[in-house]
C-alpha cells in the first residue's frame, strides 16, 4: 500500500491546480500556447468541419477551381491581346473563342470515331457473346463452378454495376453543368483579375506584401507549367498509344489510344484503366492473346517513357509532387469531389506546397510533399 500511495502523490504532484496553469501565456509576442491535449483535437475538428464544407459546396467549387486553373493558363493570350489594344471586354471573349474552337474541334474527331465504332457493334457483340460463353464452360470444367451459379452470380454483380453507372450519369449530367458554368467563371475572372489580386494583397499585413507577392508568381507559373505541360503530354501519349495499336493491328486504334491518353491524366491510375480497352478491344477481334501481351508490353513501354522522359522534361512544374504525395491526394480528391477531384488535387496540392515553403512554421510539411530525400 505504501508504493501505491507513494505513487498517487507523485502522479497528482504533476497535475496544475488550477486553470490557469493550464495555459501559458508568451508575453513577448502576446499568443497563447495550448497543450497538445486541447489543440490537437481543435486542429482535427476545423479539418473535419473544412473538409464537410469543401464536400457540401462541392457544385460550386469544382467549377470555380477548374475555372481558376484554365483562367491562369489563358492569361497570357489575355495578356498579349490587351498589349495589341483589344478592348478588355474583346480580348476575354476572344480568348474563350480559341478555346472553344480547340475543344470543339477534339470533340468532333472524338465524335466521328465513336461513330465508326458504332457500326461494328453487332459483330463486337456477337464475338463477345462467344468468348463468354468459352470462358463459363472452362470455369465449369476447370473449377468445377456450374453456369447456373455463374449467372447467379453475374447478375448480382450487375446489380450493383447499374448502381454504378447510375451514380456515373449523376457525375456526368453535374459535369455537363460545370462545363456551362466554367465560360462564365473564366470571363468573370479574367475581368475581375485586378480586384481579385488586390483583395489577396489587402487581405494580408502590409509587412508580407513581398511573400504574397512570391507565393502568387510562383502558383500561376507552377499552374500555367503543370496544365500546358499535362496537355503536350497528352498529346505525345496519344500519338505513341496510336503508333503501337496501329503497328498492332488493332481496331479504332486512334481512338483507343485517345482515350487512354485522356485516362492517362489521372495521376497513377488512370494509366493502368487505359490498358484494359486495347486488351479487351483485342479479345474480342482477334484469335489467341499474343496481341494482348503485345499491347500490354508496349503500354509498359510508353507508360515507361512517360513516367521518365516526358513528365519530367516536359511537366516541368517548379514544385514537384513526391509519389506518395500524389496517390493519398488523387485518392483524397476522388472521395471528396469524384472525377473532378482526382484532376485537381496534383495543382491544389503543388498551390498548398509553395505556401507551405515560405511560412517558417509549415516549412516541414512542404518537406514532407516534396521530392527531396534528407540524407
Amino acid at each position: 500500500m505504501n508504493y501505491i500511495t507513494r505513487f498517487i502523490k507523485r502522479f497528482t504532484a504533476n497535475i496544475p491546480t488550477d486553470d490557469t496553469q493550464q495555459i501559458t501565456v508568451d508575453i513577448s509576442d502576446g499568443t497563447k500556447k495550448y497543450p497538445f491535449y486541447v489543440s490537437t483535437p481543435i486542429i482535427l475538428l476545423g479539418l473535419v468541419l473544412f473538409f464537410y464544407i469543401l464536400s457540401a459546396l462541392e457544385g460550386v467549387l469544382v467549377p470555380f477551381c477548374f475555372s481558376i486553373l484554365l483562367a491562369i493558363l489563358l492569361n497570357p493570350i489575355y495578356n498579349k491581346l490587351l498589349k495589341l489594344k483589344f478592348n478588355k471586354i474583346l480580348a476575354i471573349v476572344t480568348v474563350l473563342i480559341i478555346a472553344a474552337i480547340i475543344i470543339t474541334a477534339l470533340f468532333i474527331f472524338i465524335s466521328s470515331q465513336l461513330a465508326n465504332f458504332g457500326d461494328m457493334w453487332p459483330e463486337l457483340k456477337q464475338k463477345s457473346q462467344s468468348i463468354f460463353h468459352e470462358a463459363q464452360v472452362a470455369i465449369r470444367r476447370y473449377f468445377k463452378f456450374s453456369i447456373f451459379k455463374q449467372d447467379e452470380v453475374i447478375k448480382k454483380s450487375f446489380e450493383n454495376v447499374q448502381q454504378y453507372i447510375g451514380a456515373t450519369l449523376s457525375s456526368i449530367f453535374r459535369i455537363v453543368g460545370v462545363i456551362v458554368l466554367i465560360p462564365i467563371y473564366i470571363f468573370l475572372i479574367l475581368y475581375y483579375k485586378p480586384l481579385l489580386l488586390n483583395f489577396i494583397y489587402e487581405a494580408f499585413d502590409a509587412k508580407n506584401e513581398g511573400k504574397v507577392a512570391e507565393v502568387l508568381k510562383e502558383t500561376k507559373s507552377a499552374i500555367q507549367s503543370y496544365v500546358l505541360g499535362l496537355l503536350i503530354e497528352t498529346i505525345i501519349v496519344a500519338a505513341l498509344n496510336s503508333i503501337a495499336l496501329l503497328i498492332l493491328g488493332v481496331d479504332y486504334a486512334i481512338l483507343i489510344g485517345i482515350i487512354g491518353a485522356i485516362l492517362n491524366l489521372v495521376p497513377y491510375i488512370g494509366g493502368i484503366i487505359a490498358i484494359a480497352l486495347p486488351v479487351l478491344m483485342a479479345t474480342i477481334t482477334k484469335d489467341g492473346y499474343t496481341t494482348q501481351l503485345l499491347i500490354i508490353g508496349a503500354y509498359g513501354v510508353i507508360q515507361f517513357i512517360d513516367n521518365n522522359i516526358v513528365m519530367p522534361r516536359v511537366v516541368s512544374s517548379k514544385v514537384s509532387v513526391n509519389a506518395l504525395a500524389s496517390i493519398i491526394s488523387v485518392l483524397l480528391g476522388n472521395l471528396l469531389w469524384g472525377v473532378g477531384g482526382m484532376f485537381l488535387s496534383i495543382p491544389f496540392v503543388a498551390v498548398l506546397k509553395i505556401v507551405f515553403d515560405k511560412i517558417d512554421g509549415l516549412k516541414p510539411w512542404g518537406k514532407l510533399l516534396g521530392t527531396k530525400i534528407p540524407k
